[in-house]
């Protein structure tokens, strides 16, 4: 079975205001990346639109109508300061679920050995009902409720190491014992949740914050220590990873230091970790990354990993 890598054009055509870090470039340097005679084996799709229903797995209805409803039919139009729309935004969020989602029925059928979504915008900023961060829909949540839905998963891991906390994640699983959400992150930083004791309802959150001017040793460390034990104790049936690399050292938003080995080396422990306690299951999903140098080349060395390369 081959690495699948999902993406659709709808990413180039969610636009935000000039100068705005999350833009269409991340997508093409994401694209220039992996045309390397490196990713040549790549099974290589085009995401389908995702369903409302499925949005509706992790955001009640008049919420996903409202976001779909609030693109301009030209223009820009702000839901926050750092949350705009464009008229292409509502096709690219909706390809971006429909990218995960098709990622999970993938992987839980056998039919590849694990997916790459290099979709955006991103997601895992979404709460269940408000949009924020660069994000509207949260694809990670959705991917894991599908999961379970769709083909019986039990128990789901969501491990996010995007260098901001994934609020949204963590607000729509706080109440719940079958997903596990593990998060390595900077702190304090935007959007200031993410407390090693913020724990969950069920004890299913596990937060490993990092300190500004941090690097590969203390994300090594906490990686080990306390993301990966959680997440092999929980012995889930599906691993979905937030893969944002903002973490990277050239990174404008933020005050974390690795490199993209670090990202490559993070992949290999979790597919070690997958392979003994998922069956190998698992799907990543494109988050931040801002830096088009260091999104690239993480990017690579991310899918790389993935290809067990």
């Amino acid at each position: 079975m081959t690495t699948l890598l999902i993406s659709h054009p709808s990413s180039l055509q969610h636009a935000t205001p000039t100068g705005h870090p999350e833009r269409p470039d991340r997508i093409r340097a994401v694209e220039r990346a992996l045309e390397d005679e490196r990713f040549a084996t790549l099974q290589r799709v085009t995401a389908p639109e995702g369903e409302l229903a499925q949005v509706e797995l992790c955001h009640p209805a008049p919420f996903v109508q409202g976001v779909v409803a609030a693109a301009p039919r030209d223009g820009l139009v702000e839901l926050d300061a750092d949350t705009t729309m464009s008229p292409g935004t509502p096709s690219a969020a909706l390809h971006g679920v429909g990218a995960a989602v098709l990622a999970v029925d993938e992987i839980m059928t056998r039919r590849a050995a694990n997916a790459f979504c290099a979709m955006r915008p991103p997601g895992h900023h979404a709460e269940s009902k408000r949009a924020m961060g660069f994000c509207f829909f949260n694809n990670a949540a959705i991917a894991a409720r599908h999961a379970q839905q769709a083909h019986g998963a039990e128990r789901v891991a969501i491990l996010d190491w995007d260098v901001h906390h994934g609020n949204g994640t963590q607000e729509i699983f706080w109440n719940d014992a079958s997903v596990l959400y593990a998060s390595i992150h900077e702190m304090p930083l935007f959007p200031g949740t993410g407390a090693a004791s913020e724990r969950g309802e069920h004890g299913t959150i596990v937060n490993a914050p990092l300190r500004a001017g941090d690097g590969s040793d203390a994300f090594r460390d906490a990686y080990e220590s306390a993301i990966l034990p959680s997440i092999a104790a929980f012995q889930p049936d599906l691993v979905i990873v937030s893969a944002g690399f903002d973490a990277h050292w050239r990174d404008p938003l933020a005050n974390i230091n690795l490199k993209e080995q670090d990202f490559a080396w993070a992949t290999q422990k979790l597919m070690e970790l997958a392979d003994r306690h998922a069956g190998g299951r698992l799907v990543s999903i494109l988050e931040g990354g801002y830096d088009l140098e260091g999104l690239s080349k993480s990017v690579a060395a991310h899918v790389m990993a993935l290809m067990r390369g």
